[in-house]
């Protein structure tokens, strides 16, 4: 088995998350691998496509929505359209999973567009997490 990178993800209310992603992006989640205590999700992983994210709420832990709310530094580093501290994801079908996004309700911060050798899109779940979406043009001969 090659390298393989599997991100982590604090959200302040991981379980009202793990719906949301998997509405909006396409996630499933592994059910036999989620561990709670009082209710709160410790530990949860999600697979899209054989791609893994690990997602939980930490103690004291703070969105990045909350932030930027809270914050002036925060808020300027995000006043941008690209993915500060997110995920790129690569798709087969961009063109549909954007939609999908926006039909859940996804934050879009950059509409589809092509560059760098892909068409992609941005977006923003509801705390404020940054994800790219993206799927490789053929190259042209």
């Amino acid at each position: 088995m090659g390298t393989r990178i599997v991100p982590f993800i604090g959200y302040e209310n991981a379980g009202a998350a793990i719906d949301w992603l998997e509405r909006a992006f396409g996630f499933v989640e592994h059910a036999e691998e989620r561990y709670e205590e009082a209710g709160v999700v410790t530990h949860a992983e999600l697979d899209l496509d054989g791609a893994t994210v690990f997602v939980s709420t930490p103690d004291g832990y703070v969105s990045p929505r909350r932030l930027r709310e809270t914050s002036e530094l925060a808020r300027r580093s995000y006043d941008n359209p690209w993915v500060i501290d997110g995920l790129f994801v690569e798709v087969d079908d961009v063109e549909a999973h954007s939609a999908r996004a926006i039909a859940a309700g996804a934050t879009i911060i950059r509409s589809l567009d092509e560059a760098h050798g892909l068409r992609r899109y941005t977006a923003e779940d509801p705390e404020g997490h940054r994800w790219m979406f993206g799927q490789r043009l053929e190259a042209s001969e």
